[in-house]
């Protein structure tokens, strides 16, 4: 007889991961890795509600900022960063830091502790558990508290929590598409919402405005995104899905309290884009070197009436353009002067984050609001959504 059979450590990782507790995820994880790779030591971080920092699992171990730093590095341009460090104790100390994302969606960072540089068995290895890892992050993070816990460096208000709950997620990738969008004041906002459904066929894409402060403004969208939501599951175009949500509104506050709303449904196989500008979100294309404002015919706030008939217009993206929508919050908030940031700087903005990567983009934008207003407080809070267009991909025989 031969040698007993071993089992490869990475299909032991692998199914470790799988099959663990929820809030044991990381411990398991963390175990895992070394054992399969050779490590030193394992760390998860985890970015923050805001993006600033990355803060990691372990408590014991402070937060690091993400800007200019080699982890930070890591997760904005979303590739493995190997950093040495100075030799201790006779001997080499090398960090591999490795992004963890799910379809777009950035959740943080792996970094490991080695003795000397990455091999390329420990990189394809750490490639494969953060991979597997972050897609079992984003299903644990459905059936505990834990990681949420880690990813607020203060408390959030109960308008901050409806909101942050009610998003699908942060960032989404296809081979059409890459969107991410980000909310301001992060631990404090209220009604602003973004929301996205993709099928086989199309992208339906809504920004959301809700009208007033708190709990009722943040009410007041969960509202209305729950009946879009509704309409849409339904098998309801964007039409629809206003009318119901302009009902559904009016029923419940008469027209005293309303939603501006712009709902866009791309059509993933022509670029072809149906849009209702309900309210007061502003959509920006960049295409080329030309950076324009893209407007559409006005039409009534969800909730004002309760018997609005919506129509549609339409235009056409091209692989290459980006789109970004910006709430009022954004483009009429004033500096501590009275300047108005949708009148120069907003612009400005757009160009300075044309070469990031959208979830990149939308968290540089909100620094670049947050810095606008030199030391003061936004009065309203603050939505930014960016798409990149890349467009279906043609089949194979139709490239050669």
């Amino acid at each position: 007889m031969g040698p007993p059979l071993t089992a490869d450590p990475l299909q032991e990782l692998e199914h470790a991961i799988w099959n663990a507790q929820p809030h044991e995820l990381i411990q398991t994880a963390t175990d895992h890795v070394k054992d399969a790779l050779d490590v030193v030591d394992v760390e998860i971080l985890l970015a923050d509600y805001r993006q600033a920092y990355l803060v990691p699992v372990r408590q014991e171990v402070e937060p690091v900022r993400l800007d200019n730093t080699p982890v930070g590095h890591a997760f904005a341009a979303q590739q493995d960063v190997h950093e040495r460090q100075p030799p201790r104790l006779g001997g080499d100390f090398h960090l591999l830091h490795v992004p963890l994302t799910v379809h777009g969606d950035r959740l943080g960072v792996l970094t490991v502790q080695l003795d000397a540089a990455p091999t390329t068995r420990q990189r394809t290895g750490l490639a494969t558990a953060a991979n597997v890892l972050s897609r079992a992050l984003k299903i644990a993070d459905q059936h505990t508290d834990l990681y949420r816990q880690v990813r607020r460096r203060s408390r959030l208000t109960l308008a901050a929590e409806m909101q942050w709950e009610l998003l699908p997620g942060r960032a989404c990738s296809t081979d059409e598409f890459h969107l991410a969008g980000q909310l301001e004041p992060a631990y404090a906002v209220w009604g602003d919402n973004f929301d996205w459904s993709v099928s086989a066929d199309r992208l339906t894409l809504t920004v959301t405005n809700g009208m007033g402060t708190g709990t009722e403004a943040a009410s007041l969208t969960h509202l209305a995104i729950s009946a879009i939501r509704n309409a849409r599951r339904s098998g309801a175009d964007i039409v629809d899905q206003a009318a119901l949500a302009d009902q559904t509104v009016y029923a419940h506050h008469r027209g005293t309290r309303h939603l501006a709303t712009l709902l866009l449904e791309f059509d993933l196989a022509t670029g072809r884009v149906r849009t209702v500008d309900a309210g007061s979100p502003h959509m920006y294309r960049m295409r080329g070197n030309v950076t324009e404002m893209v407007a559409f015919e006005a039409q009534l706030p969800l909730g004002m009436f309760g018997d609005a008939r919506y129509t549609t217009e339409e235009f056409q993206v091209e692989p290459g353009d980006r789109l970004v929508v910006v709430s009022d919050g954004v483009h009429t908030a004033e500096s501590p002067v009275g300047e108005v940031y949708g009148a120069v700087a907003l612009l400005q903005t757009l160009r300075e984050t044309r070469l990031q990567n959208p979830s990149e983009a939308v968290r540089t934008f909100i620094r670049h609001f947050i810095d606008y207003h030199e030391g003061g407080e936004p009065l309203d809070d603050a939505v930014v959504v960016c798409l990149d267009w890349t467009g279906k991909r043609p089949p194979l025989s139709e490239e050669a």
